[in-house]
């Protein structure tokens, strides 16, 4: 036990720490600089961020953003097609983006931030791996790969590896997962944080760890442990576990969002103000990872109405609220949403959709250049689907990794290979939605 590595508790989803709240107190140098970073040098204001988002499930993005100007977009999905933008169609309608495409209309609160110049859709975007696996795509996409499942570790990780900083503004809230274990992208050498729920604060996993109150939890935890704690529990683990100590000072049922923003009910829009949360608290934030489930819609998928525009509709709420909520912080950070891989273009014989291959991955923040869809439309003409049945991907999803890697962080371009093992990212399929 006296051998196990300091990064024990940080990484490879072998612990998750959960805290209890975000706000002021007092305490040792390094705890008020995890609070409010008010000593460390630099304003919240030059510290880039990045949100990832990720619809585990495999998205539908042919409902997301609808190309209601293809028409073998209708031949295909005779039950499930959403109409095209028209005042006959009313509420059922889709929301013109662009004359070609559309917002599906359960995704209305995010039409002002694309008309805004702030969202951006990036289409028939994903992995180049054909495996319809959730599992093995995630996987693979989280590790920054397409065939490689020996990397073991997640892009994420390398990411904040390769990032250029101050050290001295380095804090243990760089990295900071909204999950009760650490997700593949984030695993690896670089310590990381799980947060399941500010709320709350324990050990996910084990229930031999008492959650009634703070004292007896974090007592729990350290006698749990024993006499491995000092070997254990140093250098940054250790200031980890103290500045979570301060974060469960002040209960986030406290916390107001700012600019009447209002996040929906349930655990992603609970994910998204605890991210807003830790962003306003200034705790050197660098790096969130949120994940959404559901997307999965092989029967009675809907069209306007169902079960995919109710999932939609508390997306879409959820981060035009973090959106509002941050306000000028927006400025500093990229969200960007992902999926394993879209859903097959022909309706099933249950009204719903078959795993697919290309799909929609959003991108919204204050270096997105929006306002646009961006992209190689490959039509969904019969001759060019993937594997006859599929939207055909026109941009790898590395490429969308790359071009915020490099055009948000700085993050130079030869050190792209060690991000993306086995992939030349290059800056010439960059689709231009990030300014540098």
């Amino acid at each position: 036990m006296m051998n196990v590595n300091r990064r024990v508790f940080l990484k490879r989803g072998a612990l998750a720490f959960v805290c209890m709240g975000a706000g002021p107190s007092w305490g040792p140098g390094f705890l008020r600089q995890a609070a409010f970073a008010s000593d460390l040098g630099a304003s919240s204001t030059k510290n880039k961020i990045l949100i990832c988002i990720f619809q585990r499930g495999a998205v539908d993005g042919l409902s997301m953003v609808v190309p209601f100007g293809d028409p073998y977009y209708y031949q295909n999905r005779q039950d499930i097609s959403l109409p095209a933008p028209s005042q006959a169609a009313g509420e059922s309608g889709t929301l013109d983006l662009d004359g070609y495409f559309a917002l599906h209309p359960a995704l209305a609160p995010l039409l002002p931030l694309y008309k805004q110049g702030h969202l951006a859709a990036i289409q028939a975007c994903g992995s180049p791996n054909a495996s319809r696996s959730h599992f093995d795509s995630q996987d693979l996409m989280e590790s920054g790969v397409d065939m490689n499942k020996g990397i073991q570790d997640g892009w994420l990780n390398r990411l904040i590896g390769c990032c250029p900083e101050d050290a001295a503004n380095k804090t243990a809230f760089r990295a900071v997962a909204m999950s009760s274990v650490i997700p593949r992208s984030l695993q690896g050498d670089q310590d990381s944080l799980a947060i399941r729920d500010l709320d709350t604060f324990g050990m996910a996993g084990d229930t031999s760890v008492p959650l009634a109150g703070p004292t007896s939890t974090a007592n729990g935890f350290e006698n749990m442990y024993g006499a491995a704690v000092d070997t254990v529990l140093h250098g940054t683990a250790r200031e980890s576990f103290d500045a979570l100590d301060l974060l469960k000072k002040t209960r986030t049922g406290a916390y107001q969002p700012a600019n009447g923003a209002a996040y929906p009910q349930g655990n992603f829009g609970r994910n998204l103000k605890q991210i807003a949360q830790l962003i306003k608290a200034n705790v050197g934030l660098q790096v969130a990872f949120a994940e959404v489930d559901g997307w999965d819609t092989h029967a009675n998928q809907g069209s306007a109405k169902g079960q995919l525009a109710t999932r939609l509709g508390g997306f879409g709420q959820a981060l035009a609220a973090l959106h509002k909520d941050l306000g000028d912080k927006m400025a500093d950070v990229v969200v960007v949403t992902m999926s394993e891989f879209g859903r097959a273009v022909r309706q099933n014989g249950n009204r719903g959709t078959d795993h697919g291959h290309g799909t929609c991955f959003f991108a919204l923040g204050g270096s997105i250049k929006g306002g646009k869809v961006y992209g190689d439309w490959p039509t969904l003409a019969p001759d060019k689907l993937f594997q006859s049945r599929d939207l055909a991907i026109t941009t790898d999803f590395r490429d969308v990794f790359g071009e915020i890697c490099a055009r948000h962080f700085n993050v130079p371009m030869e050190t792209m290979p060690k991000l993306f093992p086995q992939y030349a990212v290059d800056a010439k399929r960059f689709r231009n939605f990030c300014t540098a």
